[in-house]
C-alpha cells in the first residue's frame, strides 16, 4: 500500500533536501502515492522546485490548530516528516505542527531533531535544548488514548551539518582559512545535509505492519560524521581535498556572530543556534561519533570530511586572482 507522506518546512534546506531525494530516487518513490510540502514560504525557489517535481505545495498557515490539522486531513498524509522551520517562533510553531497532526490523526511521525540537544544547557543553550522539549511533545502522544498520532513514531537527532561551514566560503577563497569559535582542543563530526536525507527517507518509505518499518519504528536515531574533527584536523582535510592549503582560525564568539550575521541569510534564531552549538564544541560535549544507526538504515557510511570538501571544492577553493594578491602583498 502506497504512503501519502507530508514533509514540513520545505522551504528550508533540510525539508526540501529530503523531498528531492525521494521524488528524484526510484528505490523511495515508488513507495510512496503522494508527496505533500508544507511551507510558510510557498512562494520560494525550493517550493517551486519541488512543485515541479511533482509535489504538492500547500501554505503553512499558523495561528489556528482546528486549520493546520485540516490541512494535514485534506492532504491525505498517514506519514508525516515534521521538521521545525527556521523561524525566530520555532517552538511555538512546531508545538502547533504537533497539535494539529494529533487532531488529524496522522499514524506515523519522523520527527527531526537536533544531536547535542540532550547535553545543552537551558541557561547557555536555550535554541539547542529546544529541541529536548520538542522531543517530549512528540514522543507523549505515543501514550495519548485521544489519537492515533505518534503509533508509529521515530527521532532522528541530526548532527552539525557539514554544509555550515559553506557560510565560511568568504574567508576561505579570499584568505584561505576556515574561521569558527570551536577552540583548539575539542572536537566534533559534521555530517552531510545528504547523509541525514538518506536516513530520513529509508525512515519514512520504509513500512512494517505497525506503520514504520519495525527496525526503525521507536527509535531514537543519533547521527553525526564519521570522524571527529579538531579545527587544525579540519583544515587538514580541506587542504589535502582542495590541492592547497587552508588553515584553521579559531575565532572569538564576538567575531563569529559578526561574520555569520555578515554572511548569512538565516534569522537570528538559526544564528544562535549555530553559535550554541560551537560552544558545546568548545565545552568538550561533542567529542564522539554515532554511525551505527547510519550504517544499519542505509547500509553504508557516512560521508568522510575530504569528500564533502571536494563535493563543494567550488565555494572553499582560493581563487587564482587572491592568491596573486596575497603574493604581491608579501
Amino acid at each position: 500500500m502506497s504512503r501519502n507522506l507530508c514533509i514540513t518546512a520545505v522551504d528550508g534546506h533540510t525539508g526540501f533536501t529530503i523531498a528531492e531525494l525521494i521524488m528524484t530516487n526510484n528505490d523511495f518513490r515508488k513507495e510512496i502515492g503522494s508527496v505533500t510540502g508544507l511551507t510558510l514560504h510557498p512562494d520560494s525557489e525550493f517550493a517551486k522546485e519541488l512543485a515541479g517535481l511533482g509535489v504538492e505545495i500547500v501554505p503553512h498557515r499558523p495561528g489556528r490548530v482546528r486549520d493546520i490539522a485540516k490541512t494535514l486531513r485534506d492532504s491525505g498524509a498517514d506519514t508525516l516528516c515534521l521538521i521545525p522551520p527556521a523561524h525566530e517562533a520555532k517552538l511555538d510553531l512546531t508545538t502547533e505542527l504537533i497539535e494539529a497532526a494529533k487532531k488529524a490523526n496522522i499514524p506515523n511521525v519522523c520527527f527531526i531533531s537536533s544531536a547535542g540537544c540532550d547535553l545543552a544547557e537551558r541557561d547557555r543553550q536555550p535554541r539547542l535544548r529546544e529541541f529536548i522539549d520538542l522531543e517530549a511533545r512528540i514522543l507523549s502522544c505515543k501514550g495519548d488514548p485521544m489519537t492515533a498520532t505518534g503509533h508509529s513514531p521515530a527521532v532522528i537527532r541530526a548532527g552539525f551539518y557539514a554544509e555550515n561551514l559553506l557560510l565560511y566560503s568568504q574567508q576561505a577563497q579570499t584568505e584561505g582559512i576556515l574561521p569558527l569559535p570551536i577552540g583548539r582542543n575539542h572536537k566534533f563530526a559534521p555530517i552531510s545535509l545528504g547523509d541525514i536525507s538518506q536516513v530520513a527517507a529509508h525512515v519514512l518509505t520504509g513500512k512494517g505492519k505497525n506503520g514504520f518499518n519495525d527496525k526503525h519504528r521507536g527509535q531514537l536515531i543519533v547521527l553525526t560524521g564519521p570522524m571527529l574533527l579538531a579545527g587544525d584536523e579540519l583544515a587538514t582535510a580541506a587542504s589535502k581535498a582542495l590541492g592547497q592549503e587552508m588553515k584553521f582560525e579559531d575565532i572569538s564568539e564576538a567575531e563569529a556572530k559578526r561574520v555569520l550575521r555578515a554572511q548569512s541569510k538565516s534569522d537570528d534564531s538559526e544564528l544562535q543556534y549555530l553559535l550554541e552549538y560551537y560552544s558545546l564544541v568548545r565545552e568538550g560535549r561533542t567529542n564522539y561519533v554515532s554511525t551505527t544507526a547510519f550504517h544499519d538504515i542505509t547500509g553504508t557510511y557516512p560521508q568522510e570530511p575530504d569528500e564533502f570538501f571536494k563535493v563543494y571544492a567550488r565555494e572553499f577553493k582560493v581563487r587564482n586572482g587572491n592568491k596573486r594578491r596575497k603574493a604581491n602583498e608579501k
